[in-house]
Formats: C-alpha cells, sequence, structure tokens
C-alpha cells in the first residue's frame, strides 16, 4: 500500500447551489468528486470492495455519462461522445453486482472521460442557460459523493484514512416530544429542481403520537444488545429473525465484539452520545419493540421534523462522521415504518429509473440526511429508500408510538 497524503477537501454549504452559476456548481461538485477519491489507489479505485457496491471508477465514469446523457444529448441535441458506454454506465441496466466483470474505463481514461463531457456540458450551457435538468446533474453528482464514501467505508483498513473531526461531548436529549392530531402538507411545495417522488405537495391527516428527540444512540443501542436484544426472537419480525440468523448478526455492521467501532482506516471506542449507524430496518424494528415503541411512519417523521427539527447537523462529508445525536437533519439516515410508493397524483420525471421502478412494497423509506449528504439534498421532503436488510449506507432510526 503506498503512503496516503493528507485530504484538502473543497468546502461547501447548504447555500452553495443558489448562490452559484449552475458553471460553478458544477465544477465544485467535480472538485468535491475527485478531492474524495485523490488518495485512493488505482489498483483500490478499480478494486469490487463488496459486491453490493460498484468499483469506485465505475462511479467516475458513470457521473460523466450520466451528464453526457441529460446534458449534452438531450438538452444539447449533441451525439453521445463515447456511444458504446451508454450500456456501460446505465445504471439500471447492469446491476451493482455485475460492474466490476464490464469494460468500464480505468482510471486515467475515466477522467479524460469527465473532462471531455464537461466541455461539452459548458457549451451547451452557454446556448441552454440551465434549468431543472441542470439542478438534477448537480444533485446527482452529490449523491454519488456519498455512495462512494459508503464504499470506502466498506472497504478494508489501509485504502481510506480521513482525518477525522473532534466530536463534541454534548449528551443526547432523552425523552419524546409530543405531535398533535391534524392535517400537514407533506411533499415539496414550492419551486425549484426536487426529485419526483417528494411531489406532489399532498394533505396528510395524523393522528397524535410521540416521536424520539434524537435518533437512538449508541449508548442506548448497546443496552439493547446487552439485554439479549439479538438472541430474543419475540422482538423480531418473522423476515428479520430469518435474516439475522441466517446472516449470523450480533451487532451493528462496524462494531467490534471489544466495544469498539471502525470507521474507515481506525477502529476506537464506542462513542455512546454518537447515533448509531450501520443498522438495517430489521435491527431498528426490532430496538423500537425492545423499547415498547416503534418506527414512524414517514408522513409522522415529516410532520414531526417540520414542528421540532432545528436546523441542521453535521453533513457535507468533510467531518467523516457524525455528530452527537441532535433534533435536526443530519449525521444518520433514519429508517421509518413504511414502503417506498408515489404520493397521490405521482408522475415521472425525468425518467421512471430514479423512482418509480422501486414502488412496492421491497423498499423501507429513509428520511434525513446523513454526515456524508451534501447540502443540496439535506431537505425534510427528501425520500432515500433500500432493502430493509442493507446495512451499507449511513442509516440510524428513532421510535414513536
Amino acid at each position: 500500500m503506498r503512503p496516503q497524503e493528507p485530504q484538502t477537501l473543497p468546502p461547501g454549504g447548504a447555500e452553495s447551489l443558489a448562490n452559484q452559476s449552475y458553471a460553478d456548481a458544477l465544477a465544485e461538485a467535480r472538485e468535491r468528486t475527485l478531492a474524495l477519491v485523490a488518495p485512493v489507489s488505482e489498483a483500490d479505485l478499480d478494486r469490487v470492495h463488496d459486491e453490493l457496491m460498484s468499483p469506485l471508477v465505475w462511479d467516475l465514469g458513470h457521473i460523466a455519462a450520466f451528464e453526457d446523457l441529460w446534458l449534452c444529448q438531450r438538452i444539447g441535441g449533441l451525439d453521445p461522445v463515447e456511444p458504446e458506454l451508454s450500456i456501460v454506465y446505465d445504471a439500471s441496466e447492469i446491476p451493482r453486482a455485475d460492474r466490476g466483470d464490464i469494460p468500464y474505463l480505468r482510471r486515467d481514461d475515466a477522467l479524460a472521460f469527465m473532462e471531455a463531457v464537461r466541455e461539452r456540458s459548458l457549451g451547451v450551457l452557454e446556448r441552454d442557460g440551465g434549468g431543472p435538468l441542470w439542478d438534477m446533474l448537480v444533485q446527482h453528482e452529490h449523491q454519488h459523493n456519498e455512495t462512494m464514501l459508503q464504499t470506502l467505508q466498506l472497504a478494508p483498513p489501509g485504502t481510506y484514512s480521513p482525518e477525522r473531526t473532534a466530536v463534541d461531548d454534548a449528551t443526547a436529549e432523552d425523552g419524546m416530544v409530543a405531535v398533535g392530531e391534524g392535517p400537514f402538507r407533506m411533499g415539496f411545495p414550492g419551486d425549484g429542481f426536487t426529485y419526483d417522488n417528494e411531489r406532489p405537495a399532498h394533505d396528510v391527516h395524523l393522528k397524535a403520537f410521540e416521536i424520539d428527540r434524537t435518533p437512538v444512540t449508541n449508548g442506548a443501542f448497546a443496552e439493547f444488545l446487552e439485554d439479549g436484544g439479538y438472541a430474543r426472537r419475540s422482538l423480531w419480525s418473522e423476515q428479520g429473525w430469518e435474516w439475522r440468523t441466517r446472516e449470523g448478526v450480533t451487532r451493528p455492521l462496524y462494531w467490534t465484539a471489544e466495544g469498539g467501532e471502525r470507521r474507515f482506516d481506525r477502529t476506537e471506542p464506542l462513542e455512546p452520545g454518537l447515533p448509531v449507524m450501520h443498522v438495517s430496518w430489521y435491527e431498528a424494528d426490532a430496538f423500537a419493540r425492545w423499547r415498547g415503541a416503534r418506527l414512524p411512519t414517514e408522513a409522522e417523521w415529516e410532520k414531526a421534523a417540520a414542528i421540532h427539527g432545528k436546523g441542521h447537523g453535521h453533513l457535507d462529508q468533510l467531518d467523516f462522521g457524525p455528530g452527537a445525536a441532535g433534533p435536526y437533519l443530519g449525521d444518520c439516515w433514519e429508517w421509518t415504518a413504511s414502503f417506498f410508493d408515489g404520493y397521490p397524483g405521482f408522475e415521472a420525471f425525468p425518467y421512471r429509473e430514479y423512482s418509480e421502478v422501486f414502488f412496492g412494497t421491497e423498499y423501507r423509506v429513509l428520511r434525513g440526511s446523513s454526515w456524508a449528504t451534501r447540502p443540496s439534498v439535506a431537505r425534510a421532503t427528501f425520500r432515500n429508500w433500500d432493502y430493509p436488510q442493507r446495512r451499507q449506507i449511513f442509516s440510524g432510526f428513532r421510535c414513536a408510538r
């Protein structure tokens, strides 16, 4: 393994898209993408670190191919810059488990591909002037930044060694907050780009409920583990127990038997005040039953965020880990009880494969954002989703009743 140089990453912020031209926003997104992977060796960029994830260099080529498709071809009317790569980088056609076996571009060629596409895009921008699809492209690259960090967390020690920002010693607020019965407006209500699954805004009437002030912490989850939570069949759904026993799961993904937690290249003592992360929906559901509670629906989560949310926690990747659990967006994604489906009056935009093909009962919705989320997609209406057994995402939860 070659020595890794310290990472100097470009700053970001919640105002970045609002205050920048599209050219600047695209440039900032690309600068972050390249800075995140700069310390990674060429061999590790090309390696399949886990069957759940693409090779990192595939992500680089996909970012460029997606930009070429939507900006250069669909808006600009240009031919593909590399026609034979269209299927190679089509995420809807090539499952992640198969991406290591296809003829994707290696590092130098992928970087050259990114530069060639960007030059074409900027030419189109001069004629087009921007719009919703340009916002989508920026957010798409921001989302892949988080996906790449998931891959780097899954990679074995020695692959990636970011400097972790010191975490404050704040104690998470205990208890629940009450949310009264009544209607609220769910979904994105305003102008500007959001993903199709956040629209249309619609009225939802909810009964009164209570919800945790903060996500469940490491300390609280450790009590569940110490009380035999993973061995008590009565706490688990039928599917959850089958998954737990088949996979031999006895603790959150990166926890160690010695009471530590691995983050990228280092294993450190478990910090009780941080939100528990890298737990599946099944683990979150079992913990909630142990607490005599349940997981909130996504409607409950969004209404509570609108009433009791207090801004943003740790976001934008540069801390390389969560802060103390708090009553805000950030630090960890949060599992909800809801299946992923369209809102009443849903219309796919700009393509079915972003949301609609995933609707049904296979996926559970996560809300909020994580420390690895760029601010452009950290909003209370944003909907993330994954299989209930997945733990590679920076996922936690809070309880309701």
